[in-house]
């Protein structure tokens, strides 16, 4: 496999992989601010990490993902643009940074785990309800011109 295709995210996305991989965000995330584990902190850094990078390729939540849950649900697909999903899962990657670093490197604890906890919020709406929060935002980036039409052309309509 060569690197570019390692180094690629999907166009378009299964949605209902990507539901299931926010269906294991939140629970690792609700474990982590319930237990207060901060070693888990780095653990969903390098999971957001990988998907931004390699959409499903690398990040074990992805593989588990496409290649058990989408097939135990009978391989159901409803594809949706790739886009908005690596910037959600970026957003996600900022979110975890940051509280990995309030926790090992500010010894803050309380804000570490209170990023978590919004984090959970977005994925517990992505999973359950299908609503992406970090693609809503994309959208609103690209009406108001700051994300260039041209990043996704699928994306221009996605919430009208």
């Amino acid at each position: 496999m060569l690197a570019k295709e390692i180094f690629s995210f999907p166009h378009p996305v299964n949605d209902y992989a990507a539901r299931a991989v926010a269906g294991m965000v939140s629970v690792m995330a609700i474990f982590t601010v319930v237990f207060q584990l901060g070693f888990m902190l780095p653990l969903l850094t390098l999971g957001f990490a990988a998907r931004v990078l390699t959409g499903p390729t690398l990040s074990p939540a992805g593989q588990l993902a496409t290649r058990v849950i989408v097939p135990m649900l009978g391989n159901r697909t409803k594809m949706v643009a790739g886009p908005p999903k690596r910037f959600a899962q970026a957003i996600g990657l900022l979110f975890t940074l940051g509280s990995t670093g309030l926790y090992f490197v500010g010894d803050n604890s309380i804000a570490a785990f209170g990023l978590i906890a919004v984090l959970t919020i977005f994925a517990l709406l992505e999973s359950v309800l299908g609503f992406c929060t970090g693609c809503f935002v994309f959208n609103l980036l690209m009406k108001t011109g700051i994300i260039p039409t041209t990043i996704c052309a699928k994306c221009n309509n996605l919430f009208d």
